[in-house]
């Protein structure tokens, strides 16, 4: 574990005063190093509290760019951000935030080939992306390194977050073994988000990284946390492991979700 610094202490005074953090919990998070796929709707909040809560190492990927519709609910970019990289403005925002964090970005896709050599070194991945492709090859490479992840997906007025993969725990493919047809999962863009939804859904999150990475409390293992923001309900569904082939290689997600564009 990472030794903290006088800066460290008063920075993280709050945490230390936790029985479940202490010293040592925060020593714990300094020392992690945690891959953020898109810094966009969900990574916005996640990403905040994960540099705030004192992550040693924070690596992202997003191959996007600005836009003004993004304002609305990605609150890691400004009005002056509008057309850069995704990436680069929460490096930038980040490091104003915490300048005491080490930090990494990628502007390019998770795709199959590179998905391996990114992910691998870190302790856990959180899913900040919007297409189930992307969902299945976070997962698949997650299931070959060894590594746990924390979904979270919105729709409209309703979020979704679990923790996949935690200690020999269920994966997203025990939840979900086959893809739903492409027309059946409309994006934000089409059916339209809450500007405060993802906020909600980013903290926690967050906050199943932090439990997952101190060992505290019970992360969302097994578990499908749904949110409902017009009857403000919260509700969780229990799942487990199912019978199936192990994953041995990554492949063509677009294929495989049937969202590969006609040659």
């Amino acid at each position: 574990m990472a030794g903290l610094s006088d800066g460290d202490r008063a920075r993280y005074a709050r945490h230390l005063t936790l029985p479940q953090i202490g010293e040592d919990g925060q020593s714990k998070l300094k020392g992690s190093r945690v891959f953020c796929v898109g810094a966009g709707g969900l990574g916005s909040p996640a990403l905040l509290y994960l540099a705030a809560a004192g992550i040693g190492h924070l690596s992202i990927i997003d191959d996007d760019t600005i836009e003004r519709s993004n304002l609305q609910r990605q609150i890691l970019h400004a009005d002056d951000d509008v057309g850069i990289s995704k990436a680069e403005s929460a490096m930038l925002r980040l490091r104003e935030l915490n300048p005491t964090i080490s930090l990494e970005v990628h502007a390019e896709r998770l795709n199959s080939e590179n998905a391996l050599e990114l992910l691998n070194g870190h302790d856990i991945v959180l899913d900040g992306t919007d297409n189930i492709p992307t969902r299945y090859l976070v997962n698949d490479a997650c299931e070959l390194l060894g590594i746990p992840w924390v979904y979270g997906s919105i729709y409209r007025f309703e979020g979704q977050v679990s923790v996949f993969n935690l200690n020999g725990g269920p994966t997203y493919r025990d939840l979900f073994p086959v893809p739903p047809p492409p027309e059946s999962v409309p994006s934000c863009e089409d059916g339209g988000v809450l500007g405060v939804l993802p906020g909600v859904v980013g903290s926690i999150q967050a906050t199943e990284v932090i439990k997952s990475l101190l060992g505290i409390g019970e992360p969302l293992r097994g578990k499908l946390l749904v949110y409902d923001a017009l009857d403000m309900s919260m509700r969780t569904l229990t799942f487990s492991q199912t019978e199936r082939d192990a994953v041995t290689e990554l492949i063509d997600y677009e294929d495989f979700c049937g969202t590969k564009p006609r040659q």
